[in-house]
């Protein structure tokens, strides 16, 4: 693995994320926050957790994509959600795994008020290191 992901002695380890990873690369990429948005910029699952989660995922994805990066280059995670409720972890999970398998990017789970958009639920940002053995 390019990345070194560490969870310390003496934290919690967490399921899903790493507390702590060192990167190996010199390429950086940073991903905006990504929407709930099919390509024509349409909100998908209005009101439905899950289905934004996955779709703003989804979007992230063929962000890497598009930079020459892997879902295992991802070194942090921002995760916003709107009107933030605990119950919204395994909604958010599905579309987290679906991308990441598992690789566990540190990351941070920010509730706020609204987003841009008023029924948008979920955006997520990245930011990744691709590896100097992979870089063009």
């Amino acid at each position: 693995m390019a990345h070194l992901c560490i969870n310390p002695e003496g934290i919690d380890a967490p399921n899903n994320y790493t507390h702590v990873i060192i990167a190996r690369g010199s390429r950086m990429v940073f991903i905006a926050g990504q929407y709930p948005e099919d390509v024509n910029g349409n909100l998908v699952g209005r009101g439905d957790m899950r289905a934004q989660a996955a779709q703003a995922f989804a979007n992230l994805s063929l962000a890497l994509k598009a930079a020459g990066a892997r879902p295992e280059d991802v070194t942090r995670l921002g995760i916003y959600v709107a009107n933030y409720k605990r119950e919204f972890l395994p909604m958010i999970d599905p579309g987290r795994r679906a991308v990441f398998g598992d690789h566990y990017p540190t990351d941070v789970l920010i509730g706020v008020e609204t987003l841009a958009f008023p029924d948008y639920l979920i955006e997520v940002e990245a930011t990744a290191v691709i590896p100097d053995e992979r870089q063009t």
